[in-house]
């Protein structure tokens, strides 16, 4: 019997290859030791940078939800996403409210969690899996 992860590290990035341009969202979940639980790279098809870090953070809290985590800490190379979801930057932005409030709403769901800025090379795996993604609307496998 495996033991189940109450709490884990939620690495996220997103990639857009012009702003906007060809897009893609990458998580990767970990326990506290760094063992990873799930990752994922995936295609936006043609979208903004933002909006492709809201995506890639959605993504990682829905994978949290459906294994039952109950504490969270987001990590992301996104100041303004951090900011905004930290309640120190408004979201200006008509596009990316819906997601801001998804993301809301869905942290509402978790004992708790914290949403931490992160230097970019402190992130490298999301974000390789991010420009995966991107790579993949490029091709033209995206779904936006």
């Amino acid at each position: 019997m495996t033991q189940e992860v109450l709490t884990a590290i939620l690495h996220t990035d997103g990639a857009a290859k012009g702003n906007p341009g060809p897009a893609g969202a990458g998580f990767v979940l970990e326990t506290d030791g760094g063992e990873v639980i799930a990752e994922g790279a995936i295609p936006l098809g043609r979208a903004t940078n933002n909006y492709a870090e809201y995506s890639a953070l959605i993504a990682g809290l829905t994978e949290a939800l459906a294994r039952g985590i109950a504490e969270v800490e987001v990590l992301s190379d996104s100041e303004l996403m951090c900011r905004q979801l930290n309640g120190e930057y408004r979201v200006r932005n008509a596009g990316l409210l819906p997601l801001y409030q998804q993301v809301c709403e869905m942290a509402d769901r978790f004992r708790q969690v914290r949403f931490t800025h992160v230097r970019r090379h402190l992130n490298e795996r999301a974000d390789a899996l991010a420009n995966q993604g991107a790579a993949l609307s490029a091709r033209g496998t995206g779904r936006r």
